[in-house]
């Protein structure tokens, strides 16, 4: 016993200063996982939890052998979202790659700053900036290839269905670029300066130094955002599916937390909304220890 206090004691005021953060996540994230039983009920809002008639696995059921709403739902989220993962990684390691090799300082840092300002702009700005470029009608780029001859009418990007995969990953990409690139920018800063210069010494030259210096230091970046990001392949940015989603484009932009919250929130089935996300919760995970497990095969490193 005394093994495990006196280390507690030893770092009791690091403990004191994490217990906020303990307390706020058990709260948020674990306590209201108490709420699934609802899932495994024929539970309304005009009854209790306890009082509601257990029905098992039949919302389960209804999802995948009854409605058949499964297979939609789930080839959007996976096509868009593991779309935004892959243009996401690939864009911000080469963004990275190429903000090193730039020799000044200020260019640098100017360059980085734009990149990270569409991050923290919201989605409903720019869904406004998008529809000012790409309307049918209105948009700059349509009115400059009508007007060029290029195409005779307009492109309905924003309402075309068959554009919606694209619109949502470019979008998503264009406003998380020069977030995601930090990682690798830091990664990038922790490699020895000597490994550089000893290159240099024996005539290496840049591309010699990103193939076999800067890339294998960067792979251990890689496969981790690559592990914990694939936990995320199944969660998508409702704020982003909101604004972009229409009467005429929602076959394919509708993805299992839009589909979710429509039954949860606007048709008022908890129950099988609570159903649906634990369905979406357990394939998450499973997903985690899937690319780990992956990744420390082809790779021979993982987190766990």
């Amino acid at each position: 016993m005394s093994k495990i206090i006196s280390p507690i004691m030893r770092y009791k005021y690091v403990y004191l200063m994490m217990a906020p953060a303990f307390i706020t996540v058990f709260i948020f994230s674990y306590v209201p996982l108490f709420g699934w039983v609802i899932a495994f009920k024929d539970y309304t809002a005009a009854k209790s939890i306890w009082k509601s008639r257990w029905i098992g696995l039949d919302n389960f059921k209804l999802f995948f052998s009854m409605t058949g709403d499964y297979v939609y739902t789930i080839k959007n989220t996976l096509v868009m979202n593991f779309g935004v993962l892959f243009a996401t990684l690939f864009l911000s390691f080469v963004f990275a790659i190429l903000l090193n090799e730039l020799r000044s300082r200020v260019f640098n840092n100017t360059i980085q700053i734009t990149a990270m300002f569409p991050f923290f702009i919201s989605w409903g700005i720019t869904y406004s900036l998008i529809y000012a470029f790409f309307a049918p009608v209105s948009g700059g780029v349509n009115q400059a290839l009508v007007g060029a001859g290029i195409i005779e009418q307009g492109i309905n990007v924003l309402g075309d269905e068959k554009y919606s995969w694209i619109l949502i990953i470019l979008s998503s990409t264009w406003k998380t670029l020069g977030y995601n690139a930090i990682l690798f920018v830091a990664a990038i800063a922790g490699i020895e300066r000597e490994q550089f210069e000893s290159a240099e010494i024996d005539g290496a030259g840049r591309f010699v130094k990103i193939w076999y210096i800067l890339i294998p230091h960067l792979i251990p970046t890689v496969v981790v955002i690559l592990i914990l990001n694939s936990g995320h392949v199944f969660n998508s940015d409702l704020g982003q599916l909101i604004m972009f989603t229409n009467s005429t484009n929602w076959s394919t932009m509708e993805v299992l937390d839009m589909y979710i919250y429509k039954s949860g929130m606007q048709k008022g089935d908890f129950a099988y909304a609570t159903a649906v996300g634990i369905i979406k919760t357990i394939i998450s995970l499973a997903m985690v220890f899937a690319v780990n497990y992956i990744c420390k095969k082809l790779s021979d490193k993982s987190i766990f």
